[in-house]
């Protein structure tokens, strides 16, 4: 790692990026030099998993581009893949860039409005759906350029299969040989939190650099022989997408979990080494231990247990890490908790990698103290997904990692995190004057705020354009307060507001799923999420943690008061992007009279308690008259 006369860090790349290097080259390359590995396995209609080896892999994504030739896909065109994570996927992803054409994924939650500007937008040619119901939902918002939607419950795949039989296989050799490192592998279109989504445009080079990088510095989570990962995180991420490529080009196995409650049942099946995660899902894993230790002693062992677990993982940051006490009290919470929690995700798991949003310190602590090396890692759509990444044993509390081989990262005045590098994107499709301002001054522009310290540890503190100022003139990062709030298991999210107001409050919505078991566990009948808002036990729960979050701030930052709402943010109803990120600006937009009944309530609060200490203050010295 090199600290630049600017401020900025590089790590020196240990390869280079050859014109003829590209993601399906990754792949056939590995088929060529090692056709025996097992690269994938693959579900079964009886529900087994069928290990596939590379040499056939790659004849069946050959077959699949095969027919993209046989059905009019031309180089350079647009075809969009809408569909669950699964093996089909991967086939139509690999075939579809071995023909030189451009994959364009869409998002299962996807909204009419959101797929047919994406259709317009990348002038889509062919769409690929899972279910005839997508299929009729894209015909609903078809462009005239795209001349045929097939679905893959409708025979796709068997389509392509009889489109194949007329095209020779040199027709596949010789396009796949005309790509080039340069040429557009993918238009992403990102999910966003505001605005109309942007197509991303990452080339061949972007991710075979990014995936030599990884390569260079975490050869032991993502390119051992050994390697298992089950990836369950919609193709359509970014993040989701490289992994899954890094893995086929390296040697390692990969499998796919379509459905995320079949997650565990995979989970034992598959017995991963290494699982890619969002912090949501972390969340959940172990909210649901929390839940099912019950009440009572159970209860008491598994938040003492937690605690060992978060000690010794502080500890191990030290210079003399953990004192033979820890290591003594950290071994019995091993057999009485932290043990279990580890098998539940799997006899061979070893790394989880955390991603696409801020992982709250207290549960990457909690995960690190259980045995499993917690990678976190920071990156967007614009960077090809990661552009820092954690190494083992180089995890300091609250950083995202060290940037990539091949890339930069520094710190702009204002605190912005810019990057620039093999990873980071060409630009936004069809939007000259987008790509240079983000692009300005040879930087992609991130529109995080972070920090760096002397080894080049990056700390991501909050989003430019949703830093809170206060009508005092303090300047707010509402991720601080929100990481420290998400692991109570009665929250499924919290916003925190109080832009342009006297003092900062937040937003609750309960976590309707995890509700009943804490209820039972104090001894309260079950209710339903609105009828618990008012209860107050509830209310004095969630006031215990937010007075245990405002010890992290200063009193100008801390939460006064909170307002539980009767809702709930999913990605179906649009205020969670599909990698389960807040879209906050439609939240503070749709719930704008709950944010001023939550001033308007504190002011009314306010003026009582001033009258009170008045009327007081009359009494006292009415007495003494």
């Amino acid at each position: 790692m090199r600290k630049n006369r600017d401020g900025s860090f590089t790590d020196t790349p240990r390869f280079t990026i050859d014109p003829s290097d590209t993601v399906q080259a990754m792949l056939r390359e590995r088929a060529e030099a090692r056709p025996d590995d097992i690269v994938v396995e693959e579900r079964t209609e009886v529900g087994a998993w069928r290990p596939v080896r590379a040499r056939e892999l790659a004849d069946r994504v050959e077959d699949v581009a095969r027919g993209l030739i046989g059905v009019g896909v031309r180089p350079g065109e647009s075809v969009a893949v809408l569909s669950a994570t699964s093996f089909e996927w991967m086939l139509l992803d690999l075939g579809i860039l071995s023909v030189g054409a451009v994959t364009v994924p869409i998002y299962e939650s996807d909204s009419a409005a959101q797929i047919g500007h994406i259709l317009a937008d990348a002038e889509v040619s062919h769409v690929f759906t899972a279910t005839s119901q997508q299929a009729e939902l894209v015909e609903s918002v078809r462009t005239p350029g795209v001349r045929a939607i097939d679905s893959l419950d409708r025979g796709a795949l068997r389509t392509l299969s009889s489109a194949a039989r007329s095209v020779a296989p040199s027709e596949v050799d010789d396009r796949s040989a005309a790509v080039r490192a340069e040429d557009v592998a993918t238009i992403i279109y990102t999910s966003g939190t505001t605005g109309v989504p942007k197509g991303v445009v990452l080339t061949h080079s972007n991710f075979v650099g990014t995936t030599r990088a990884v390569y260079q510095i975490l050869p032991e989570v993502i390119d051992a022989p050994d390697t298992r990962l089950l990836l369950f995180l919609p193709l359509a991420h970014v993040l989701a997408r490289f992994v899954m490529h890094a893995v086929l080009g390296g040697h390692g196995t990969i499998a796919f979990s379509p459905d995320v409650k079949r997650l565990l049942p995979d989970i034992q099946a598959f017995r991963p080494s290494a699982l890619l995660a969002v912090p949501r899902v972390l969340e959940k894993v172990y909210n649901a231990a929390s839940s099912k230790a019950g009440h009572g002693l159970r209860r008491r062992i598994f938040a003492w247990s937690a605690k060992q677990a978060r000690a010794a993982s502080a500890a191990r940051e030290t210079a003399f890490g953990p004192s033979p006490a820890l290591r003594l009290r950290h071994g019995m919470a091993e057999r009485l908790v932290l043990g279990k929690v580890r098998a539940a995700l799997g006899p061979n798991i070893r790394y989880v990698v955390s991603g696409g949003a801020p992982l709250a310190t207290d549960l990457a602590q909690f995960f690190a103290g259980t045995g499993i090396t917690l990678l976190q890692g920071y990156g967007l759509s614009e960077t090809t997904g990661p552009i820092t990444v954690q190494r083992p044993g180089a995890n300091p509390k609250g950083a995202v990692g060290q940037v990539l081989p091949g890339d930069s990262v520094r710190v702009a005045e204002d605190g912005e995190v810019l990057v620039r590098g093999i990873s980071v994107m060409r630009g936004y499709h069809d939007l000259p004057e987008e790509t240079a301002k983000a692009l300005s001054g040879g930087w992609f522009h991130t529109g995080d705020l972070g920090t760096l310290d002397r080894k080049g540890q990056l700390r991501i503190t909050g989003r430019k354009k949703e830093l809170i100022v206060t009508a005092g003139g303090k300047n707010v990062s509402p991720e601080v307060l929100e990481d420290a709030l998400q692991t109570h298991p009665l929250i499924s999210h919290v916003v925190v507001v109080g832009d342009g107001r006297p003092y900062i409050g937040a937003l609750i919505t309960l976590d309707a799923e995890m509700l009943p078991g804490w209820l039972r566990a104090h001894g309260l009948d079950t209710v339903d999420p609105a009828t618990a808002a008012d209860l107050p036990e509830v209310r004095e729960s969630l006031q215990r943690a937010i007075d245990r979050a405002n010890h992290q701030v200063s009193r100008a930052e801390s939460i006064r008061r909170f307002r539980i709402l009767d809702a709930a943010f999913t990605v179906e109803n649009g205020y969670l992007t599909p990698s389960l990120k807040l879209r906050r600006s439609q939240v503070l937009h749709d719930f704008a009279g709950d944010v001023d009944a939550l001033y308007d309530e504190g002011e009314a609060e306010k003026v009582a308690q001033e009258n009170a200490e008045a009327e007081g203050r009359r009494r006292r010295r009415g007495r003494r008259s």
